[in-house]
């Protein structure tokens, strides 16, 4: 499998990269150049919040357009939305370079809105269909490897060459990354003539809702990435006020989270045919909870480090089984729709955590913000597994 779809596989896993540098690059920049923490959650909610708009419409085109396409599409609305970043850093004054960070982190929002239901949509056409779940489990490894790549390469790039040269970083990936499947080829699928947009957003809606498993698994997505937000926003101002690590510390700091959840990523594909997949949703969401609330009493850089491990091993498991167990249950002519919910909440999700995590560390200090995000999370969680018994019941097996 790894063979015959290599070159997309990388292609996926250096568009993601550099789209994690480039959230990454708002919310640092905004927080650490600009001096604002509030700014810097609305900038990472712009970044990804976008698609709450335009990730429905993003379905619809992913049905009716070959994904391919439109995969090309949103990387060349990443490299304008660099461009504005770029314009920000070394050309805009003082009183226009916010509006240009956070012009270019709504363009970007809009890439993300249509690059994950395209990538999606795409390997559903390469794999056959014994090899969609393990796929699916692979794609979502080079979203996590990009997200554990892209602070590496920003605080070791950044603190040689600049912000410049991270984002040009960035559009060579974003370049590469289309360049390596300008040969692909994708189909269509055949829609009913004379539909609406939203007469098709709706049919995507109903589909799900009469699917008991598929409407909870899009909820244990929902309760997943919940917690993303709060790690993007305090995690880089945890390390830096509480536990005083340097900006190449800090970079692997966070690259180590992005480690763990690779492993956790891996983890699952190993052991995707022999564990309960709704009881270790559950079960990894509440306790990769507990332990990022534990962090805030935590002032050794170490055990710090060991606790992020096991929130990232979690984490990585939780959303590997999500996206695999919803893209097998996904039909086959809907499929650009519904993945395109699965993608609105991975990045919606984060997104309004993340601008409610810098509300509240504006409010109440990085400490108190992570105790409070992580325990409040797992209470809720607690209680969506006694309502959820089909997702309890899920074995992943059928």
């Amino acid at each position: 499998m790894m063979g015959r779809h290599g070159l997309f596989f990388l292609s996926c896993l250096l568009g993601f990269t550099a789209g994690h540098m480039f959230n990454y690059t708002v919310i640092l920049y905004l927080q650490e150049a600009v001096g604002s923490d509030l700014l810097s959650g609305l900038g990472f909610g712009l970044a990804f919040g976008s698609s709450i708009v335009f990730g429905w419409f993003a379905g619809v085109v992913c049905d009716r357009v070959p994904p391919h396409r439109v995969i090309h599409a949103a990387q060349a609305l990443f490299l304008a939305g660099l461009a504005c970043l770029w314009w920000a850093q070394g050309g805009a004054t003082d009183q226009t370079r916010v509006a240009w960070v956070l012009g270019g982190a709504f363009l970007g929002g809009v890439a993300w809105s249509f690059v994950g239901p395209a990538r999606l949509t795409t390997l559903a056409q390469l794999a056959r269909p014994e090899e969609l779940r393990p796929a699916t489990i692979i794609f979502n490894l080079q979203v996590l490897v990009g997200f554990g790549l892209a602070p590496l390469l920003i605080g070791l790039v950044r603190s040689r060459a600049g912000w410049g040269a991270v984002i040009a970083l960035a559009a060579a990936g974003f370049v590469l990354s289309s360049v390596l499947i300008a040969n692909l080829r994708t189909r269509s699928h055949a829609v009913p003539s004379g539909n609406s947009v939203l007469a098709d957003i709706g049919a995507g809606f109903r589909v799900v809702g009469a699917d008991p498993l598929l409407t909870q698994l899009m909820l244990a997505a929902v309760l997943g990435y919940a917690m993303t937000g709060p790690l993007q926003i305090l995690l880089p101002k945890l390390a830096r006020e509480v536990l005083h690590l340097s900006e190449l510390q800090r970079g692997a700091y966070l690259g180590l989270l992005a480690l763990s959840l690779i492993v956790g990523g891996i983890t699952a594909l190993a052991l995707s045919r022999r564990v309960r997949h709704g009881w270790v949703m559950f079960g990894g969401i509440v306790g990769g909870c507990l332990v990022f609330a534990s962090l805030s009493q935590i002032g050794s850089a170490a055990l710090s480090a060991t606790g992020l491990a096991c929130v990232g091993l979690a984490g990585g498991m939780v959303i590997s089984l999500v996206v695999s167990g919803i893209q097998v249950q996904a039909p086959i002519a809907m499929r650009g729709r519904v993945m395109s919910m699965y993608s609105i909440t991975s990045q919606v999700v984060p997104a309004l955590s993340g601008v409610a995590a810098g509300a509240l560390v504006n409010a109440v200090g990085v400490v108190q913000a992570i105790a409070w995000s992580g325990l409040g999370l797992a209470a809720i969680v607690v209680l969506a597994a006694w309502r959820m018994g089909r997702l309890r019941a899920y074995t992943g097996q059928g």
